[in-house]
């Protein structure tokens, strides 16, 4: 017997139960060289951008799936996206690997709780299979179920359930008036109204009279007719009456062509105020066809438990669940207590059962995404990943607690353990300190970002990192040690000894959307507030939907309304935002000059968008280029030295630096230009220097290092300078868009925003900034709000770290649960005032921050906000 040769693992790998790791050296890690354990909760911790995601992403989770794909079939593979080859010498000990990492990009209305979590194929195929349906009517397949398919949707509003439509009040606001005195307000202006009128004069009908006074029948065929008659005009208005044939377009005709096939966003906007938003008439909101309406299962339709809660919609499957004897299933007659209904409803508890330990059981499976906190989403994706009940794997999380409450961290902590309990691996890319403290093993790399990081600084049990001073993590995980630096101080270690006193109030009152009813909120002008409560209780409603709209509408007049986002990017639909927004009394709002929101969403969405492009710095760059006797003898401008246009780029790459290479059945790879060498620019470009470097050799540059290599060009060194001050100084200028993390772009955001002139009153929302940051990270993110703060702005975030919320001058707790049991103020004042109350689920959770920083910090009293707040 031939003995094959295959290497492998030695027997050694298996005993000692360790994941090696040799030569890695993806992004900016250094031959890194570490062993993980196994069947272990494992965290890596590090700053934002020390390499920590590229080891367990990058590295281990990249190499485990490479592996797996390797045992598919050469033709599947051709069907399966795959990932890259990491850049590593040797793993050993590696299992299969199942990966949970942050998504980024916007979800549409189509997307909700029951698609991300597939529940709803549970549920289509259920009606599908195990549904009444009425007499004579044939089986559908479970397609007809869903308002995303053409076999489903409805054919009015193409399943999205709300329907965009003109009403007679919508297109003549006021009925007094004559059609010649403008009594149809969505008609074009100038000569094409004139046009319309007069083909209607032609055609009998009396443009002079009011317009309630035609009869119903004249007025609807004006306004909603199909039919465009092409008669002979001869105008009246013009001194030479000249005949011509003009066509007649129904106002509605007209509006809904304009809003197809305009390209003036000016012409949109306008006839978009005459446009009226409900729920689609045919359908009833639902999205669904008749047919699938008409089949019910436990006396409901699947629209009906697509709305329900989950708790509920589990006990409305439960008795079916526990049907001792069912019948046989039969594809030409369905039956609710068949084989086929127990099998999927006990299928379906169990999935449900997964999202109510986590506590999501107020949501419903026909709830959109969009309207989801960040945290319900993070825990809708972990439990569709956690399910699977796999033994002998590891789960790759990145940030699971991410954009979560620490109440709501509790349930994750226990699903954590539990998949170490059944026998996996459980690798973890986290900040947050408390979730870091109840790992088994600490992989901490660093010890800075970028090209200052990249290194395995420990990897041993949590409690050695103590020993490693070097460690940018060891002070916050052990904010007792010497010389540590607490949480809560600002960047230079001084922290506020007294909270600032509020300038004014801006208060809403009535408030209702979504499942803030009828609230009544007051928010300090001046300071910095911290928006806290449980996922899902109403925080990004209030500050990043209704407080936005309010401030954005009132200011959009003067033009000082905005968000601190690419330019172009189209805002939120509001009926994927929550549904309409109701307000009574607004005051407060004429102390506010500028509106300014500040979210994690990408800069960009394709690798030409970049930080330096972003931030407007670029520009500088490239007219310093232009204005060199180079550049000026060859005739270059500006736009010579642009990597998006024609002129200057490498014609082979199109300016992107890098050229695909497809394999039919290895992963796709990405290899420089063999032209431009992935320079992105012709060679004739790359001859022109200012300084000795070249355009490419500028974009390459570590923002620290352009900070000295440009500090005489004033525009660019102001950008790069803030671009510093908020942690970014390891980001290359020409570093793409879709390689930052959400935490990045926020922050690239907000330098660009601290680089205009200040000049105070202005509003800013941030909803959850210190997301994805480490803490060294947050404290330098904490010294810019405070900055902007004391320059006489006022900052409003929502915020889950207790750190954050202990620093701030006013808290606003929402709760005291998430869903329909949340949406109310139950705490508001300083810090310590809410740290006391007793029905708010913060509370417990900022006292122990509270009384972290008064040990670490030795803070006296801290002086209370100003007596006369409204509602006082």
């Amino acid at each position: 017997m031939t003995e094959l040769n295959i290497p492998g693992p030695t027997a050694d790998h298996a005993e000692n139960g360790f994941v090696r790791v040799r030569g890695a050296r993806e992004n900016n890690l250094r031959n890194v060289s570490v062993d993980v354990p196994r069947d272990a909760v494992v965290a890596f911790t590090g700053v934002s951008g020390s390499g920590k995601s590229s080891l367990a992403f990058g590295t281990i989770y990249a190499e485990a799936q490479r592996r797996f794909f390797e045992s598919v079939a050469p033709y599947a593979r051709r069907l399966i996206q795959q990932g890259h080859n990491p850049k590593v010498d040797l793993i050993t000990g590696l299992p299969p690997a199942v990966a949970l990492q942050q998504r980024r990009g916007t979800a549409t209305s189509r997307s909700t709780v029951g698609t991300v979590t597939t529940l709803s194929n549970s549920l289509r195929m259920l009606f599908s299979r195990a549904g009444s349906y009425p007499e004579g009517a044939a089986p559908l397949d479970s397609d007809a179920f869903s308002p995303n398919t053409a076999a489903g949707a409805c054919p009015q509003c193409h399943g999205l359930g709300t329907a965009h439509t003109v009403s007679e009040a919508s297109l003549v606001p006021d009925t007094s008036l004559s059609i010649r005195d403008g009594a149809i307000a969505a008609w074009p202006g100038a000569w094409q109204g004139k046009n319309l009128r007069d083909i209607l004069t032609h055609l009998g009908y009396d443009v002079d009279i009011p317009w309630r006074q035609l009869p119903k029948k004249d007025r609807d065929w004006i306004l909603f007719t199909e039919e465009q008659p092409v008669v002979e005009v001869t105008p009246q208005r013009d001194r030479v009456a000249k005949p011509y044939k003009g066509r007649f377009w129904s106002a509605r005709s007209y509006v809904m062509h304009t809003l197809l096939d305009s390209k003036s966003p000016a012409m949109r906007e306008k006839v978009l105020r005459f446009m009226e938003t409900g729920p689609c008439p045919q359908c009833s909101g639902t999205g669904l066809r008749p047919e699938a309406l008409a089949v019910t299962f436990a006396g409901q339709t699947i629209a009906g438990l697509s709305a329900v809660p989950m708790t509920e919609l589990a006990d409305i499957i439960r008795p079916t669940t526990r049907l001792a004897t069912a019948g046989t299933a039969s594809r030409k007659q369905s039956s609710e207590s068949n084989e086929v209904a127990v099998a999927i409803t006990r299928d379906l508890l169990q999935r449900i059962n997964v999202l109510l330990e986590l506590g999501l059981g107020y949501l419903a499976l026909g709830r959109a995404t969009p309207t989801l906190s960040p945290g319900e989403m993070q825990r809708l994706r972990i439990a569709t990943q956690l399910r699977s009940g796999l033994f002998g794997v590891i789960y790759v999380l990145d940030e699971p607690s991410a954009g979560l409450h620490p109440a709501d961290a509790e349930p994750l902590l226990a699903v954590l353990d539990q998949l170490k309990s059944s026998g996996n691996s459980v690798f973890v890319v986290e900040h947050n300190m408390d979730m870091v403290r109840r790992a088994d093993w600490l992989v901490d790399v660093g010890p800075r970002a970028g090209e200052d990081g990249g290194e395995v600084l420990y990897s041993g049990p949590v409690q050695g990192l103590d020993e490693v001073p070097e460690s940018v993590t060891r002070p916050f995980l052990f904010p007792g040690g010497t010389g540590a630096k607490e949480p809560g101080a600002a960047a230079d270690g001084a922290g506020r000894d007294a909270l600032r006193e509020p300038s004014g109030w801006l208060e809403l009152r009535g408030v209702s959307r979504h499942n803030l009813r009828d609230l009544d909120a007051a928010f300090p002008l001046g300071v910095l507030t911290a928006v806290t409560g449980v996922s899902g209780s109403g925080k990004s409603t209030l500050v990043s939907r209704v407080l936005a709209d309010v401030a954005g509408a009132a200011l959009r007049g003067t033009g000082e309304a905005g968000t601190a986002a690419p330019a172009g990017e189209p805002e939120d639909d509001v009926e994927e935002q929550g549904g309409p927004l109701t307000v009574g009394h607004v005051s407060g709002l004429e102390r506010i000059d500028r509106l300014v929101k500040v979210d994690q969403k990408p800069i960009g969405r394709t690798p030409r968008s970049n930080l330096a492009t972003y931030t407007g710095l670029f520009d500088a760059v490239r007219k310093e280029f232009a204005a060199t006797d180079a550049a000026r003898s060859r005739g270059f401008g500006p736009g010579r030295f642009s990597f998006n246009v024609a002129g200057g780029r490498c014609e082979t790459c199109q300016g992107e630096g890098f050229v695909a290479v497809e394999l039919l059945f290895l992963p796709g790879s990405y290899g420089p230009c063999p032209e431009c060498g992935g320079t992105r620019y012709n060679p004739e470009t790359l001859e022109v220097t200012y300084q000795g470097r070249n355009i490419a050799e500028v974009l390459g540059m570590t923002v620290n290092a352009a900070a000295g290599f440009l500090a005489a060009v004033p525009a660019a060194a102001r950008s790069l300078q803030t671009l510093q001050e908020v942690g970014l100084g390891y980001l290359r200028l020409g570093q793409p868009a879709t390689e930052l993390s959400g935490g990045e772009a926020q922050r690239i955001k907000l330098a660009t925003e601290l680089q205009r002139a200040r000049r105070g009153h202005t509003l800013y929302l941030l909803d959850e900034p210190t997301t994805g940051l480490h803490p060294a990270d947050v404290q330098l993110l904490m010294a810019q709000l405070n900055r902007l703060v004391d320059a006489g702005n006022t900052v409003i975030v929502v915020e889950h770290a207790m750190d954050v919320v202990a620093d701030a001058d006013w808290v606003m707790d929402l709760g005291p649960a998430g869903g329909d049991a949340g949406g109310t103020i139950v705490a508001a004042g300083d810090p310590a005032a809410v740290a006391r109350s007793r029905s708010s689920r913060t509370a417990p959770y900022l006292a122990a921050a509270l009384q972290a920083a008064s040990a670490g910090k030795g803070r006296p009293g801290r002086a209370h906000l100003a007596p006369g707040r409204p509602g006082a």
